[in-house]
């Protein structure tokens, strides 16, 4: 059980799928309870092991994984963000993640974005940029080239 503790404590027993607390005492049989997961099914890739609540774990196996973005949110087209992430940690450089209708909107977007990145890919430093054109603003993430 030492790796699960491990994993949880550095991931602060938040499941990186849904992103929501995971009870540490619940048994890891319950769908809410703790495992230990990767985020990619290539088991030749490099990648460092994650905390996810059992039904999470047990879910991404069957399906493929989509993080959602809040509804609080006020996004248009908004981008995968598991896709984002592997690009930006192949490649580097920016990516376009989404639109939205106002500043305030996108700065939202972008805070979120920044917060939850360093959940999802905690290695992965990034930062949100927001521009502003044709009536909407264009919400970006970057990181340096790897």
């Amino acid at each position: 059980m030492s790796l699960l503790d491990d994993v949880a404590e550095r991931d602060g027993w938040r499941c990186w799928v849904c992103d929501q607390p995971v009870d540490p005492d619940k048994s890891v049989n319950d769908p809410q309870g703790p495992s230990v997961d990767s985020r990619t099914a290539d088991r030749k890739a490099k990648v460092t092991e994650r905390l996810a609540h059992r039904g999470c774990n047990s879910r991404k196996g069957a399906v493929k994984v989509v993080i959602a973005w809040p509804d609080h949110l006020y996004v248009i087209e908004p981008a995968p963000l598991i896709t984002v992430a592997a690009r930006l940690e192949r490649k580097g450089g920016r990516e376009t993640v989404g639109r939205c209708p106002t500043r305030q909107d996108a700065q939202q977007a972008a805070d979120w974005l920044v917060d939850r990145f360093s959940r999802l890919a905690p290695t992965l430093p990034v930062t949100a940029d927001i521009q502003a054109g044709g009536g909407q603003f264009l919400v970006t993430l970057a990181t340096g080239r790897r």
